[in-house]
């Protein structure tokens, strides 16, 4: 977690504006808020998003909307919740693939509570080589007269 020096003038005495000259501030507050730039810069950046809703099927693999993924250290993060149960049960795996060298590819448990209340989750760490695409599938189970639904959130953050 980034922590920041308190803001120059806020918490400490130090100035915040340069009273010699009228509109500037003082060098101890933009030395602040350059810091303050390189740590925002620092954190995950959110290169793509992913939200499905009302799925009752299967989903082939799907490349993550990223316009170009530079090689690199990437946060994927998914959710899922049942979003209408099945008449008698159910079943949903979500997996990711990536390259590093070769290809890998990494699912979740099987989501099979079958129940409104029922979600998974998974958040992996991966390293991406180059000319890749970062990619998402579910596999999909549904038994009875009325087949489950579901919920997909997948988000995608470049780390380094």
């Amino acid at each position: 977690m980034l922590s920041l020096a308190p803001v120059p003038g806020v918490i400490v005495e130090t100035p915040v504006v340069n009273k010699s000259i009228t509109g500037h501030v003082t060098q101890a507050m933009r030395y602040w808020l350059l810091s303050l730039i390189d740590r925002i810069n620092a954190g995950p950046q959110t290169v793509s998003s992913v939200s499905l809703t009302t799925q009752a099927a299967s989903i082939t693999t799907t490349a993550m909307p990223i316009l170009v993924v530079l090689p690199g250290v990437y946060r994927l993060s998914m959710t899922t919740q049942v979003t209408q149960a099945a008449t008698t049960s159910s079943s949903l795996i979500v997996t990711f693939g990536w390259t590093s060298g070769v290809a890998c590819t990494l699912s979740s448990a099987a989501m099979t509570g079958n129940t409104l209340a029922t979600t998974t989750s998974l958040s992996a760490i991966i390293s991406v080589g180059d000319a890749t695409t970062i990619t998402y599938a579910t596999t999909y189970a549904s038994v009875g007269a009325t087949t489950m639904q579901y919920r997909l959130d997948v988000v995608c953050e470049q780390l380094i």
